[in-house]
């Protein structure tokens, strides 16, 4: 008798070089006999883009930038079945790829919304890693999935603590999420402390090993703010049912509190690779190598409420959502804009969250905005708060 073949799945990584990208092909590589990698994309790291598809032979990589599609090219001149395409429209284009069964949607920023959205139209799972998406576009995302039938799953550390915790509830009345936060580096600053801070001490994350400007958000404590929004769209709760608990061992991945009263969480040592093997394999749990939690050698796990007059960051996002419409969406732009200044030593830490208020006062609000206007709002937010980061350099 024939043993019967396993269909690989399908998988498209949209950022295969950022750290959740990295992670999630050491996944695959671990259980190569259920995954195969079909897209591979970057924005810029064409080195690493091609040294990946060198191991993984995709069928085809994307390369956002324009400007490095020849250096890519010329990269993967000695494998010529792989197609390589550049630009943002063959990003939309490739999550269409009838063979595709999942796209892991790990690219920074507002330029995964787009295409996440042509991968749900096109009936494709969705690993969910780019926080914009939801934060930008909750509800415009929310409406096409259900139209579409496309499952989202997330693979935020955060979010799939929560998700793992609600399996087996069906139903059951959610009175609480609890999400959980390590406060990042500055954790234990003082406001006069945080007015000099420089971005070494702020890439300096005392738990996660992320990409650059998803640390420094952890930072500011935004990346929770968006978690928050995040979660909303995620789980059909009212953001008042969110609360943030700052957590600083990061055991403690996030908690659901159903109306009896009853907490459920997930625990584990900071290891991206169980969101993400967790988001491909759902339902089924598959062996992952790496450290175990023991429990014995946990000394305290501490919790605390946020400050948020220190991270206003944060209380920036709540004010957000309270507002809805097109608010998050102002949100991100801004942020995107201080956090690269800052970066780029243009901006100090504590002006991120002055020019990220202001914007919100000054870009134009939308009550019900469709896909069109956040793209109008996402150009102006970004201009106005160049203006005025150009006004306080």
């Amino acid at each position: 008798m024939k043993k019967e073949t396993i269909r690989k799945k399908q998988i498209c990584i949209l950022g295969s070089t950022g750290s959740i990208g990295t992670q999630a092909l050491q996944v695959i590589e671990e259980h190569s006999d259920l995954y195969e990698v079909y897209a591979l994309t970057a924005n810029n790291r064409v080195e690493l883009l091609a040294e990946q598809a060198h191991r993984f032979r995709p069928a085809a990589v994307v390369v956002a930038n324009e400007q490095r599609y020849d250096e890519l090219k010329a990269l993967m001149s000695d494998l010529p079945d792989v197609k390589v395409y550049a630009g943002a429209q063959a990003l939309d284009e490739i999550v269409e790829s009838m063979p595709i069964d999942m796209v892991l949607t790990a690219m920074v920023g507002f330029a995964g919304l787009s295409p996440t959205i042509h991968a749900i139209k096109a009936h494709k799972a969705i690993a969910l890693a780019n926080k914009e998406t939801l934060v930008v576009a909750g509800e415009l995302i929310c409406q096409l999935a259900n139209q579409f039938h496309t499952p989202i799953l997330p693979v935020d550390s955060e979010h799939s603590a929560i998700f793992q915790s609600l399996v087996g509830e069906d139903d059951n009345p959610v009175e609480k999420i609890l999400l959980t936060a390590s406060g990042g580096p500055f954790r234990n600053c003082t406001m006069e402390e945080l007015q000099t801070v420089t971005k070494a001490d702020a890439l300096r994350h005392p738990t996660w090993d992320m990409g650059a400007k998803i640390t420094i958000d952890s930072a500011t404590m935004m990346n929770k703010g968006f978690e928050v929004i995040e979660a909303k769209w995620l789980f059909g709760v009212d953001a008042r049912q969110i609360q943030v608990l700052v957590h600083p061992q990061s055991i403690v991945h996030s908690a659901v509190q159903f109306q009896d009263g009853a907490v459920k969480a997930q625990l584990g040592v900071p290891d991206m690779r169980l969101p993400i093997q967790y988001a491909f394999s759902f339902p089924q749990r598959l062996p992952l190598s790496g450290d175990r939690l023991d429990l014995f050698a946990i000394k305290e796990l501490d919790f605390m409420e946020p400050d948020l007059k220190k991270f206003r960051c944060l209380a920036l996002a709540f004010e957000a959502i309270e507002k809805g419409g097109n608010m998050p969406c102002i949100v991100n732009a801004a942020n995107e804009i201080v956090n690269r200044a800052f970066l780029e030593d243009r901006c100090r830490f504590l002006q991120m969250s002055d020019i990220i208020a202001e914007t919100m006062q000054r870009c134009t609000f939308s009550n019900h905005p469709d896909y069109d206007i956040y793209i109008q709002t996402d150009q102006e937010a970004r201009r106005i708060a160049m203006e005025l980061l150009a006004g306080k350099s």
